[in-house]
């Protein structure tokens, strides 16, 4: 499936670590909740990506980022 967007080597884009998602929202000052409400997930979904139970998909990444004015893209 090199078709894929997650997969094959062409691709820049690339799931963030769940240090990285846990250090941006603390950074905001947001609750695992409010971050959640911006990329139309669940609290216990956002808490899955912290724990590393679950990969955020990197479009979902870039749409946090966005929606916070952190994306450096």
């Amino acid at each position: 499936m090199s078709n894929h967007p997650n997969r094959g080597g062409n691709n820049t884009s690339r799931n963030p670590t769940a240090d990285e998602i846990a250090a941006l929202r603390r950074r905001l000052g947001l609750t695992q909740a409010q971050a959640g409400v911006l990329v139309y997930s669940s609290e216990r979904t956002w808490q899955q990506w912290e724990a590393a139970d679950r990969r955020m998909h990197p479009g979902l990444w870039e749409l946090f980022q966005r929606k916070t004015d952190t994306f450096a893209g």
